[in-house]
């Protein structure tokens, strides 16, 4: 381990940094050949069952692209089975989930999650990394209650929620339980993340953007405002993204949050203008990593330049990186983000 880089934790906290840093949603993995290799044997359960598998797949952007933080290489869905919930991963498909819940009873019958007895693999994993391996922060992460409950409720992945929405609104008080359940495990899972050595960590609200801003501030917010208040006395910075949420950005600002993740629907600048005043994460659309170069590179100091406006910008993807992107693009992309901002602070300061 060299010297410890802490340039992503004093842009979560609004901080002038010395460039713009960072990491890509799902750059553990997904493109990398050393990856798919291991995936021809293991799948993701086996290998985050695995610490010293798992820290290897979690490392290898951070050497592979010099990126400013790792992500921990896992599922949003990992603590369900200790929850009582039959949860099975299938490639293509996602989550798959063989006893759905359909009723108050059937939430009442959850269990409560304890992490040291039934992820003990992934605090593992953290203390190999964070003691021994990394020299950038490790970014622990929880699905948020919504997105945890639409697969739970629906079985799977879903195209509209109906479902979910349909049992949110018709049995409030079942619903209210379920978030509070969840709310309950997201706690104590990150508390215990961060007390293996996770120096961050962020609550992936994928898809509540399906949800109104009505429905999202009755159904939602109360239980996001109690996991973040919980957590805030950890000490460590919090990130919250989901996808198509641009209608949901200043709730989230009102939410105690350290930063608010963008995806690439709405500019910064704009994010800026409609009163977002806290650290952001993001945006690049991440299929533009399958664009010419020299239109990825325009769109990228476009970020970068509306991020250097406020201190405090953590440039990510608006989504996860594809299977299909070349490696080498996120390593050149990388230094470019890099070598561009680390220039326009210099000419400014």
């Amino acid at each position: 381990m060299g010297t410890f880089n802490d340039t992503l934790l004093r842009a979560a906290r609004g901080e002038r940094t010395a460039y713009t840093p960072v990491w890509y949603m799902r750059q553990a993995g997904r493109s990398q050949p050393e990856y798919r290799k291991i995936k021809e044997k293991y799948s993701l359960e086996e290998i985050t069952h695995q610490p010293e598998l798992c820290a290897y797949v979690t490392h290898l952007p951070v050497q592979n692209y010099g990126v400013d933080a790792a992500i921990l290489y896992k599922d949003i869905v990992t603590p369900l089975p200790g929850m009582g919930i039959d949860v099975k991963i299938k490639g293509g498909i996602g989550p798959v989930i063989s006893n759905p819940i359909r009723s108050a009873k059937d939430v009442k019958n959850l269990r409560e999650f304890n992490p040291e007895e039934h992820v003990p693999y992934v605090l593992d994993t953290i203390k190999l990394l964070t003691e021994e391996q990394l020299d950038v922060p490790l970014i622990g992460f929880a699905g948020a209650p919504f997105t945890l409950a639409s697969y739970m409720i629906e079985g799977g992945p879903s195209k509209n929620y109906a479902l979910t929405k349909s049992f949110m609104v018709s049995q409030p008080e079942a619903w209210f339980v379920l978030m509070d359940k969840l709310g309950d495990m997201i706690i104590t899972d990150l508390k215990a993340q961060i007390k293996a050595g996770a120096k961050a960590f962020q609550i992936f609200d994928s898809w509540v953007g399906a949800l109104s801003q009505r429905d999202y501030n009755i159904f939602i917010k109360p239980v996001m405002a109690r996991i973040f208040d919980e957590l805030k006395g950890e000490g460590v910075p919090m990130i919250l993204f989901g996808v198509g949420a641009s209608h949901l950005a200043l709730d989230w600002q009102e939410l105690p949050v350290d930063v608010v993740g963008l995806d690439w629907r709405l500019p910064i600048n704009k994010a800026r203008a409609m009163g977002i005043t806290k650290p952001v994460q993001g945006n690049l659309d991440p299929t533009l990593l399958l664009a010419d170069w020299s239109i990825l590179e325009t769109r990228t100091k476009e970020i970068i330049d509306q991020g250097l406006e406020v201190p405090g910008h953590i440039f990510n993807l608006g989504h996860g990186v594809f299977p299909s992107v070349d490696p080498d693009v996120l390593k050149r992309l990388t230094a470019l983000i890099h070598e561009y901002s680390a220039q326009k602070i210099k000419a400014h300061s």
